[in-house]
């Protein structure tokens, strides 16, 4: 989620709850090891690579309906309603192709962003301390923004997990590909498990019925505080698997030279979003009542459901990957909004969140209970829709970059130089 690059910012919120959050830029050449004079200026859209654009833009529609489907499930009545077909239908659509598929996308295309940053630069000359320095600010400050989002406005806030990672693992941008992957695959075959361990019992308050009790938005700012020394470790341990494959990714710019991955990127599509349906099946029959499992199977399913979920992420991201150069030659006002959300995806995941820090909450206007599933969905789709008329309208008026882009962008590189 930021605007440093051509191919990415991501997220994801995050993301993700999302990401939202990374990229690169030019800067202008000068002493190896001092920092640049001026701060890179943003890309212009027309230098910028679509792919990971509309990856992001797509993502956070991924996003919006999984959480307003989740609120509703907090806030109502404790599950899911199922009074209809419409519910039912929504419920499984949404554990076979959005719950737990769209955060290791923003992710991957994270480590994407952060990776991009360190190649140009080090091409410019730059030494690694140097660049380190500038990816571990950019870091800080992410950790700074996520949480100052959670304290005002939401508990499952993705921004300032990217910025520990990129503080925790930037080291790892030097990795050969061989120590890079198995690092990866560690990750994910131990913070799947943990994370699948901790679920229920950590977040199985988080779905339970409120009763009506309306805590006061004093008392929700604490609890969500509260929540990061838990929050952080479990989103950490299954975001780190995602973040180091696009780091891996970006080595052989998948993104960027779609043309010469082909082959690449549909296997990774057909493969990666048919497994991520097949291995969302079981949580699907679970979600929608069919099939009733005690407290280890139902673990057992969600881990599934969490591995899976990474193949469904990067296939969506291969599959976006391989249509963005055919809109890109014809590109038409729903793809250039789509793109401008995405190139402002940590203003739109931000926007997201004003939305439900109105809608949601007790002591707002409290919609969730009286939502359906299909109506939850349906709502996500409308926040999602706002906040691409709103990028869209950034984009017609000249603004190349989001307000929390331009912020992280300042805070990272700097004031640029008048003139």
């Amino acid at each position: 989620m930021s605007d440093d690059a051509p191919p990415h910012s991501a997220p994801a919120m995050r993301q993700p709850p999302g990401d939202p959050v990374s990229g690169a830029g030019r800067v202008p050449s000068t002493a190896a090891g001092t920092p640049p004079t001026a701060p890179p200026a943003p890309l212009p859209p027309a230098r910028r690579d679509l792919a990971p654009d509309l990856a992001r833009g797509f993502m956070l529609l991924v996003i919006a309906t999984v959480h307003a489907h989740l609120f509703r499930v907090a806030t109502g009545a404790g599950g899911f309603t199922l009074d209809g077909t419409l519910d039912v239908v929504a419920t499984a659509v949404m554990a076979l192709f959005a719950e737990n598929r769209g955060y290791p996308m923003f992710a991957a295309l994270f480590g994407y962003g952060l990776a991009q940053i360190h190649r140009r630069r080090t091409d410019e000359g730059r030494p690694w301390p140097w660049v380190r320095r500038l990816l571990r600010r950019r870091g800080r400050w992410l950790v700074v923004i996520g949480v100052a989002h959670t304290a005002l406005l939401f508990y499952g806030d993705i921004i300032s997990v990217y910025g520990l990672i990129a503080l925790a693992f930037v080291a790892m941008l030097r990795f050969t590909d061989r120590r890079l992957l198995t690092h990866a695959f560690a990750w994910m075959a131990a913070g799947t498990l943990a994370y699948s361990a901790a679920q229920n019992l950590v977040f199985g308050a988080a779905q339970e019925p409120t009763g009506g009790q309306n805590p006061g938005p004093l008392l929700d700012v604490l609890f969500r505080l509260m929540t990061l020394p838990v929050f952080w470790p479990l989103m950490i341990a299954i975001s780190v698997f995602p973040f180091l494959m696009g780091v891996w990714a970006e080595r052989r710019r998948l993104l960027e030279a779609p043309g010469r991955h082909r082959a690449l990127l549909v296997r990774i599509a057909a493969g990666g979003i048919g497994l991520a349906v097949l291995g969302g099946i079981p949580q699907a029959l679970v979600n929608v009542e069919v099939w009733s499992v005690g407290p280890v199977a139902a673990t057992a399913v969600f881990w599934v459901h969490l591995l899976t979920g990474y193949a469904g992420g990067f296939g969506y991201a291969a599959a976006i990957a391989l249509v963005a150069p055919r809109l890109g030659r014809r590109r038409g006002p729903v793809t250039a909004a789509l793109a401008a959300t995405g190139r402002r995806s940590m203003t739109a995941y931000l926007l997201q969140s004003v939305v439900w820090a109105a809608l949601i909450p007790p002591y707002a206007l409290n919609v969730a209970p009286g939502l359906g599933d299909a109506q939850a969905v349906a709502l996500g789709v409308g926040v999602w829709l706002a906040t691409v008329v709103i990028c869209d309208m950034l984009r017609r008026a000249g603004f190349r970059q989001g307000p929390a882009e331009w912020f992280l962008r300042r805070m990272t590189y700097g004031r640029p130089a008048r003139g």
